[in-house]
């Protein structure tokens, strides 16, 4: 069996002209993407060609295509007589859920087994629809869209560890660079001499030290993908009493990792299985997963390691949009569009942000966006019981699949529209949020969600009435002017919230018409 190993030269590479499929269709007409990996095939149905676009059916099946591939090199026969059936299964699903654009991409093991193409053509004869077999550069550029859809401002590597093969793409904040597909699947390692593990560092170190680019990486993030590490990020976040159970941005010190990723690889099959977190069906792949963490992360100096929940699939979509959507910010992106679907009062999100651009007037980029989303995010629990309303935004925004948000982002949000409902600092209910959290940043959120209760206060939803009042800093004190004409009288409930502002801010205040 010939194996495929590509390396880029010194210069990016130039990837094919995108298809620009989206154009065709609206931004709301579902799409369903079949993953067939070396691993896991997968059925992802997301609701539309959208900069955020959410997932509304998904279902996966772990085949292990690529299990015998190193030694074989083909296709195991059960492997295939699993996968067939069940892609079978999603082509039916999908067009009973009437979608029309149903899309099947395979990856590394298909794309080189010796039977790979007569399995293609047998999924393509059960299914009725084709199937794109991705070259290396195309699932490594892919993947690597993928993380950028999720993480706009990567920087450092991307490692998309499928089962069959290791993608790493070079990422220079927010651009694609340098790229090289390794056959380091933990699938193929494990198929490697028996698993013996030695054997497999040897083979990693020797992959590895052919990547010339990657000792020029140091001080950048790698970000990792795919499913053998996700199973490690939930080990970790177990073993380090992590507060927030969620993947995506989920981020930790390389040397810390790297302690961990140690231990994981010299662990067997019956100790793995009793460590909390690990599923019965990624024992097997945890160990070579470690490994490869491990070895990568230091091949490439990286600073922390952090994990994207935003992959192949992800990437493929975001690889039809414009430019110009494409460009949008994921996080406001998606909080507009939560606050279209689940506010009361249109454009009242916008008319907050605008609002609140005096009451910090030292914040950073960061910052400044982290308050334009919780702005527009101020109206999500109005459904709710009164009693429960902070509590319900609470868990939604620590768990909601945001893209393009950090998990002190998370806490951030959490914990500003937790002050919004007017639940209290010392509520458990916010404990979670808090702990992801600086004091300092504590404190911003405190004041920014009073600052958008007491909005709701004075405009009663009403952008155009909250227009004519301002909220801003006067020198080392708070100044809330309302209108002349009476138009927004103030009253007590005003009084009241703005004292909490003032409070929270630890400055005078006053409140005058102008």
């Amino acid at each position: 069996m010939s194996r495929r190993v590509v390396e880029a030269s010194d210069r990016p590479v130039r990837f094919p002209e995108r298809h620009r499929e989206a154009a065709s269709h609206p931004d709301d007409e579902r799409i369903a993407v079949v993953d067939i990996g070396s691993n896991s095939i997968r059925l992802v149905v997301f609701e539309g060609f959208k900069r955020v676009p959410m997932p509304v059916f998904n279902e996966k099946v772990i085949c292990g295509l690529g299990r015998e591939l190193n030694s074989s090199g083909r296709l195991s026969d059960k492997a295939v007589e699993l996968a067939l059936p069940n892609l079978e299964r999603f082509a039916t699903l999908a067009r009973g859920m009437g979608i029309r654009r149903i899309v099947q991409l395979a990856t590394a093991a298909a794309r080189e087994a010796e039977n790979g193409a007569a399995f293609v053509a047998e999924v393509e004869r059960r299914s009725g629809l084709p199937v794109e077999i991705l070259s290396g550069e195309q699932e490594a550029r892919i993947a690597a869209q993928g993380v950028l859809a999720g993480i706009p401002d990567a920087d450092g590597v991307m490692g998309d560890l499928g089962g069959g093969s290791l993608e790493l793409v070079r990422l220079d904040k927010g651009r694609i660079g340098d790229w090289v597909t390794l056959p380091l699947g933990p699938l193929r390692l494990a198929d490697l001499s028996g698993g013996a593990r030695n054997a497999v560092r040897r083979e990693i170190d020797r992959h590895l030290s052919s990547v010339s680019w990657l000792k020029d990486l140091r001080g950048g993030n790698f970000y990792a993908v795919g499913g053998a590490w996700r199973a490690i990020s939930r080990i970790l976040m177990n073993q380090r009493s992590y507060p927030l159970h969620v993947i995506h941005g989920y981020s930790v010190p390389r040397v810390e990792c790297d302690e961990m990723m140690h231990l994981l690889a010299g662990l067997g099959r019956r100790s793995l299985a009793q460590i909390p977190g690990v599923s019965r069906r990624r024992v097997d792949s945890v160990p070579y997963g470690a490994m490869l963490l491990r070895a990568v992360g230091r091949a490439a100096g990286a600073r922390n390691v952090v994990w994207s929940s935003y992959g192949l699939r992800e990437g493929y979509l975001y690889d039809q949009l414009d430019e110009a959507t494409q460009r949008q910010d994921p996080l406001i992106a998606i909080a507009r569009e939560l606050s279209r679907l689940d506010g009361r009062f249109d454009g009242f999100g916008e008319a907050i942000a605008r609002w609140t651009e005096g009451l910090f007037p030292d914040e950073t980029a960061e910052q400044a966006r982290l308050r334009v989303a919780a702005a527009h995010l101020a109206d999500i629990s109005w459904r709710e019981h009164p009693d429960h309303r902070a509590r319900q935004a609470v868990w939604r925004l620590l768990y909601f699949p945001f893209a393009g948000l950090d998990h002190a982002g998370r806490g951030f949000l959490a914990f500003a529209v937790h002050s919004r409902y007017g639940g209290s600092a010392k509520s458990g209910d916010v404990e979670i949020g808090l702990q992801l959290l600086g004091n300092k940043e504590r404190g911003r959120a405190r004041v920014l969600g009073l600052a958008m209760r007491l909005a709701f206060g004075v405009a009663a939803g009403v952008p155009a009435l909250l227009e004519t009042t301002r909220l801003a800093r006067h020198g080392d004190s708070l100044v809330l002017t309302l209108p002349e004409d009476g138009s927004v009288p103030p009253g007590t409930a005003v009084e009241r919230r703005f004292a909490a502002v003032c409070e929270a801010a630890d400055l005078p205040g006053e409140i005058k018409l102008g």
